[in-house]
């Protein structure tokens, strides 16, 4: 046999990478990758870095799952989703919200990550300009520069209690015109949530200016007080993102939806044909399930709520009073200026000598965040209460 002969040239050279793969890393992940490597050589660690429930999805999602590996054929779906699967979150914005949305516009997809790309690349080109608020979530920013999509920042304050309003919008849309906005409620990394009014307001001058307006809804139904309320109240036009990872604890079955205009549902359908031609058989079974499970979430839900006014008591007593307000998800987004101005190495420090992972708040802001870290109340009351402890001994 004839050995195959070695490529001609330097033997340095690589195969060039791409300058649209240049994004920032995504921080939550990396302090979570090293906090596991330590976890595996034997540093106890106590998880407040990742937004993830610490409780496993309802036992009805893993019986349906079963049941349906039993003898059965696991293939493709419809690129869309199941019929069924999204006829019952049809069924869903009814019993939640009193709203009648059609299963014909609600497209089935791999996370709400997965339906941030099809939205992005159904409603932009290269070139576009998009909205974000800072703080807000990365990914947003990295997957729209990945795509060549320009990114504009909108700093919220506490002077509009860190929601973006329309005067905002429209200042920024005065100065260079805005293709699309995109902007949570509750938010990551704060919690804080848009009033109904805000909602309301937002979606009017969207449509005013001719600007997309995108609504992540990836945390609704984890509040501590009033309900979130969706954007498709207020708008026809609005495309809701949403996600069975948070409130319905699936984050690994990798599954959300999308709520679209009518037509645009053609267009993200022949995109996720291409893309990834279907949703997870499994994951859309489980998914399914979930709906009727609301006695196992509902006590999730009030594990968070405890949590929640853990830390609400404890961080103050240490000198770190300055949050946003926590209105749902399961985060607090703590301003730690008066001990650091660079939240990475102070993250660092905290995993490294008293082993609590947090994030540091550059994730979430470049420019503010090197004062602020999110601390997330997702996992179990034990770990809340000695992440606590460890953290008012080492700020001593």
């Amino acid at each position: 046999m004839t050995e195959a002969a070695p490529r001609s040239g330097p033997s340095s050279s690589r195969v060039q990478i791409s300058r649209r793969s240049n994004v920032a890393p995504f921080m939550a992940l990396d302090v979570l990758a090293n906090a596991r490597r330590r976890e595996a050589q034997g540093q106890d660690i106590i998880h407040l870095e990742i937004g993830e429930p610490g409780s496993p999805p309802p036992r009805a999602v893993r019986e349906a799952a079963m049941a349906a590996l039993d003898g059965r054929r696991i293939g493709y779906t419809e690129a869309l989703g199941r019929p069924s699967l999204r006829e019952r979150i049809a069924r869903h914005y009814r019993d939640a919200y009193g709203l009648a949305v059609a299963p014909e516009h609600i497209v089935v997809t791999n996370g709400s990550s997965g339906g941030f790309l099809l939205a992005f690349l159904s409603l932009f080109d290269a070139g576009a300009r998009v909205a974000i608020a800072a703080p807000g979530y990365p990914a947003y920013r990295n997957i729209l520069e990945a795509l060549g999509i320009e990114t504009v920042t909108i700093e919220v304050s506490e002077a509009t209690r860190f929601v973006v309003t329309p005067s905002m919008i429209e200042a920024v849309h005065a100065k260079t015109r805005l293709d699309g906005i995109l902007l949570m409620s509750p938010a990551n990394p704060s919690g804080t949530m848009m009033s109904a009014e805000a909602l309301r307001d937002v979606c009017a001058a969207c449509e005013r200016l001719g600007v997309a307006f995108i609504s992540d809804e990836v945390y609704h139904g984890l509040t501590y007080g009033q309900p979130a309320r969706t954007a498709l109240e207020f708008s026809s036009e609005v495309i809701v993102a949403n996600s069975f990872s948070k409130y319905f604890c699936m984050t690994g079955w990798r599954i959300g939806w999308l709520v679209l205009p009518g037509h645009m549902v053609r267009t993200v359908e022949r995109l996720q044909q291409n893309l990834a031609v279907s949703v997870g058989l499994l994951s859309q079974i489980g998914a399914e399930a979930v709906f009727d499970a609301q006695e196992d979430l509902q006590r999730v839900l009030s594990g968070y709520a405890r949590n929640r006014a853990i830390l609400l008591n404890e961080l103050p007593d240490m000198g770190l009073g300055g949050f946003h307000p926590v209105d749902g998800a399961f985060y607090i987004y703590v301003d730690v200026s008066r001990l650091t101005d660079d939240s990475g190495h102070f993250c660092a420090k905290m995993l490294d000598e008293i082993g609590v992972a947090a994030t540091p708040g550059l994730d979430f802001d470049r420019t503010r965040g090197r004062g602020a870290v999110r601390f997330s109340f997702a996992g179990p009351e034990g770990d809340i209460v000695e992440a606590m402890r460890r953290l008012k001994s080492w700020l001593r």
